[in-house]
């Protein structure tokens, strides 16, 4: 039987993304029997290993060609030979992106099962002249209708919008906008052995609108398209006070929260599970998750970064994978 393959890439140069992909790799890696394939440069997996006092010598990567379980290096050049740390600089973002495409390729050509992915730093793609805002972006480009999603052993929450200005976000709390992303998510989550079937939405104004005393949304935009989306099987309910509804979905693995902006649904989410969250994207043809914490610049550097979000992120792209298969 083929060892499953899971891709990593580095993140940002910069930040913790190498520090907490080599950590989530030392001891072979969080899950058994996988063929981890990291994506990046060898001189910087080679000083962060030295670093860190962990293995960095991998082997190439046969790309193609049969494998097995075990760690290899798909080299990727950087840019820059020397890293600039603690902020934002455009020779490391063009570097994270690298690494970031190439890893998409292969899965989009079947060479992966699934991708995990270090963060990256959305003003270093900004300064390379990238035009994403970050890996969802992109990967909406590739597959539209690409959903982003937050996974915590209590807590499972998605997102209408992610990083959009709030004012841009609001916009698309409309009944059309809402009933396409319902349908999206009830896609994304029927692959998923043992995902959420039931769908939750938060009201967008105090109270879910208070019966249109304190906004229309709920009635003129949000409750019609849940009604929609029953009527079409899709089992979602709503809208409810986005102060409680979360409270309705903790601890219930077989529940979701349809979250109508990025901060609705991230600061709860956060709140709760930031060590050990992971972000995953729905809707595509291979697996794709990423810790939830972002590239902490400020700690780069000092061997000190939590590696559990990471090495979350790699357990569930692996558990997603066999859904999938």
């Amino acid at each position: 039987m083929t060892a499953p393959r899971i891709g990593l890439t580095l993140g940002d140069p910069g930040g913790v993304g190498p520090e907490v992909a080599l950590k989530a790799l030392a001891g072979g890696g969080p899950v058994p029997g996988v063929e981890y394939v990291l994506f990046g440069d060898p001189r910087l997996v080679a000083e962060e290993a030295r670093a860190l006092s962990l293995p960095g010598d991998f082997g190439p990567w046969r790309e193609g060609l049969p494998g097995g379980p075990g760690i290899f290096l798909r080299e990727v050049a950087a840019p820059a030979a020397d890293r600039t740390r603690h902020r934002p600089d455009p020779a490391n973002g063009e570097a994270s992106f690298r690494f970031f495409e190439a890893a998409v390729a292969a899965a989009r050509g079947g060479l992966l099962d699934a991708i995990v992915t270090a963060p990256v730093s959305k003003a270093g793609w900004g300064q390379a002249g990238l035009a994403w805002r970050g890996h969802t972006d992109f990967l909406e480009g590739l597959y539209p209708g690409a959903i982003m999603s937050f996974w915590s052993p209590r807590l499972r929450m998605a997102l209408l919008s992610h990083h959009l200005p709030l004012s841009e976000a609001l916009g698309l709390v409309r009944r059309g906008p809402l009933l396409d992303f319902f349908r999206a998510l009830r896609r994304g989550l029927a692959g998923l052995e043992g995902g959420p079937r039931e769908i939750l939405v938060p009201g967008l104004n105090p109270h879910a609108g208070e019966g249109g005393r304190l906004g229309r949304e709920e009635d003129d935009e949000i409750r019609p398209a849940v009604e929609a989306a029953r009527a079409e099987g899709i089992l979602v309910s709503g809208p409810f006070p986005p102060d409680t509804v979360f409270l309705r979905a903790l601890d219930r693995p077989g529940t979701m929260v349809a979250a109508l902006y990025h901060d609705q649904g991230l600061i709860p989410f956060k709140l709760e599970g930031f060590a050990t969250g992971v972000n995953a994207t729905l809707g595509l043809p291979f697996v794709r998750t990423s810790p939830d914490h972002g590239t902490a610049f400020d700690i780069a550097g000092k061997g000190v970064a939590d590696p559990r979000s990471m090495i979350e992120a790699v357990r569930l792209a692996a558990r997603f994978s066999a859904s999938a298969s």
